[in-house]
């Protein structure tokens, strides 16, 4: 069963071709009939979409406008799929995904080579890069943002949902919350069994620092924690409740990843690369653009404590150690 309803809330569950399996989208009933997140574009994930809106009544025709909780393939695929000219409102870093813009690959391109030579990645290995875009081949490229939303304000068509900004998992990352019956929806800020990824990006504005996603990410969780949360409809698996105690653990747990890492610096000065060997010697080739995130963002925050210290040899790459 890919189909369950909880009210003006409806969950339909898509595959994904991912390691984290299937995907969440939601209708939601307000003034116009809404899908939040969109799975990703391939014939089995349609096939289960139309299914799951064939049996609760609808088709794709009915839907008047997509809300986006992020830009990552598993939740935009399926918008070329939708009516042409659907409305399609998220935050506004997603603009450029949607229509996978060439100027915006070439400088994430860009910005993870240069990034993971400073992290210590060594030349002959660049090869490695080639597969963080590879995902890509599942999102759309033929969408467009129309309405973009930040903190604070109301969604369309949804009365009563209100935006909040979540980045960590991606700078693109949303959550709505709706006060009157403590629902939120998290996208993958908040999952029931697993802590997401944070994961590395270019900054929003060109030019400035990059972001810091596990600080961030640290940060949008405390944010999740102030509000009256009643149930919280996920990006993956199952529905969660009680969210201050879940959230509390994931906090002290990264925090005990992030010690883990400085006994490593203890030995000798280590670059990310090499702490991520370490950390994930199995699987840093197949999956170096998530190993290297979690890498780094310990590395970041280690960083922001005061537990580690960082410099440059004189091939510009940064070296790690323990304060």
């Amino acid at each position: 069963m890919n189909v369950e309803s909880f009210g003006d809330i409806i969950k339909i569950t898509l595959p994904t071709p991912f390691p984290v399996g299937d995907v969440n989208v939601f209708l939601v009933k307000g003034d116009r009939l809404t899908l939040i997140d969109a799975g990703v574009k391939t014939a089995a994930s349609f096939e289960a979409f139309t299914s799951g809106l064939s049996e609760i009544g609808y088709t794709v025709g009915d839907i008047e406008q997509v809300v986006l909780t992020h830009h990552h393939p598993d939740h935009i695929g399926l918008l070329d799929f939708l009516p042409e000219g659907i409305e399609i409102i998220g935050h506004r870093y997603c603009s450029g995904w949607l229509t996978k813009d060439e100027q915006l690959l070439q400088k994430n391109s860009v910005f993870f080579r240069d990034l993971f030579l400073q992290c210590g990645l060594p030349p002959e290995a660049e090869g490695m890069l080639s597969k963080i875009q590879a995902p890509l081949k599942f999102s759309c490229e033929n969408s467009t943002l129309t309405t973009a939303v930040q903190e604070g304000e109301e969604l369309p068509g949804l009365p009563g949902w209100r935006v909040f900004e979540t980045p960590g998992h991606a700078q693109s990352h949303l959550a709505f919350f709706r006060e009157q019956d403590g629902s939120l929806l998290a996208g993958d800020h908040i999952l029931a069994t697993i802590s997401s990824n944070p994961l590395l990006e270019p900054p929003l504005i060109p030019g400035t620092d990059r972001p810091r996603p596990q600080l961030q990410y640290n940060d949008s969780l405390r944010k999740m924690m102030e509000l009256p949360v009643d149930t919280v409809y996920t990006g993956h698996g199952k529905e969660v409740r009680n969210i201050v105690p879940l959230i509390t653990r994931r906090l002290e747990r990264q925090h005990e990843r992030a010690l883990s890492v400085k006994e490593m610096l203890k030995e000798k000065p280590l670059t990310a690369f090499e702490v991520c060997q370490r950390l994930f010697p199995a699987v840093y080739k197949k999956e170096l653009g998530l190993t290297m995130s979690e890498t780094v963002g310990q590395l970041d925050y280690l960083l922001h404590i005061g537990e580690a210290g960082a410099e440059q040899n004189e091939q510009g790459v940064s070296l790690y150690f323990p304060l």
